[in-house]
């Protein structure tokens, strides 16, 4: 009689418990065949679909939420007076310094504050203090407003013309000239609900829809009370006048070498990297792109970080990916005032 024999069990896991396992083999076995895909089912050169709502909060100036894949972001402005008299020295007229886009940057005018600590994810636990990540990326978004002048600081100026006096009308003098009484501080809070990847783009991508949203109350210096009065209806609200939409793209460099400097290794560019893939990437860059009434592509920042596999090949590649990816967003953004 003769004994059968059958082959032994195989031992099987999910994918998760790969991707657990071996992170970098498993994302390595998604990229090397002809046509690769990455696990999270997009092709290297795809970005997330964004999601946008605008008007969300009833209680701020401004708001939107932006959600890009699992990642979504609530962003809200509020604006408060900041009096000139407060401000040691500042006397602005109208014949001086009008145009002057300085105001902002001097007078701290614009203040971003991301919020981590919501349970996004299981690395921002609720109540921890500011994380060094939550405290980076507040400082690129401010870094960012500035450097792209993106709020005009005409639209935050209060002014306020002296009336002539009796003497003055019978004299014939010249009327006095128009002072600046006080600013609006803009506050910009963005909190994450969750996090998957990438947060800059779309934390950014709701500081620009929120501004664009925001509505500044009519306001004046009163006289005979000596302090600023806003005005509460909402026909005589004024909206900020952006300078522009500029957009952000963020890509990550995953290479096939477990060590940096490793020879002869491969590497991929995957655009709008998920949690998972920023772990195993070494290299990244966010491209902030503005693009003209032509189809002109213009680069407004740019901030690298690790690795020297993108070079200026892979440079032009990225800037004209990131101008698809802005007019994404335009289409989106773009269409509100």
């Amino acid at each position: 009689m003769t004994a059968v024999t059958s082959a032994p069990p195989t031992l099987s896991f999910p994918r998760q418990t790969f991707a657990k396992l071996s992170p970098h083999p498993f994302l390595l076995a998604h990229l090397t065949p002809t046509e690769p895909i990455r696990p999270n089912g997009r092709s290297p050169n795809s970005f997330r679909s964004p999601i946008l709502n605008t008007s969300s909060l009833s209680h701020t100036s401004g708001s939107a939420v932006v959600r890009v894949g699992d990642t979504a972001v609530v962003c809200g402005v509020r604006g408060e007076i900041l009096l000139a008299s407060n401000v040691p020295g500042y006397r602005v007229e109208s014949s001086t310094q009008a145009s002057s886009n300085d105001d902002i940057v001097e007078l701290d005018l614009l203040v971003p504050n991301i919020e981590l600590s919501t349970g996004c994810s299981p690395a921002h636990l609720p109540g921890l203090p500011p994380s060094p990540l939550a405290q980076t990326l507040s400082q690129r978004i401010l870094s960012l407003l500035h450097s792209s002048k993106l709020v005009k600081a005409e639209d935050l100026r209060i002014w306020h013309t002296p009336p002539m006096s009796p003497e003055a009308e019978t004299a014939e003098e010249s009327p006095p000239e128009s002072e600046v009484k006080a600013f609006w501080c803009l506050y910009i809070d963005i909190l994450f609900i969750s996090l998957d990847g990438n947060p800059f783009d779309a934390a950014w991508a709701a500081v620009i829809a929120a501004l664009r949203d925001t509505k500044l109350p009519y306001a004046w210096w009163d006289i005979d009370r000596e302090m600023i009065l806003c005005s509460d209806q909402v026909s005589q609200a004024s909206r900020l006048q952006l300078t522009g939409m500029p957009m952000a793209a963020t890509f990550a460099v995953f290479s096939s070498g477990r060590n940096a400097g490793e020879q002869k290794t491969q590497a991929w560019i995957l655009a709008d990297p998920d949690t998972f893939e920023e772990e195993l990437c070494r290299e990244s860059v966010s491209i902030v792109v503005q693009c003209s009434d032509d189809g002109e592509v213009r680069i407004k920042k740019i901030e690298k970080s690790g690795g020297g596999f993108i070079g200026k090949e892979e440079m032009r590649a990225l800037v004209a990916m990131a101008g698809e990816r802005w007019r994404e967003w335009h289409k989106l953004i773009g269409g509100t005032p």
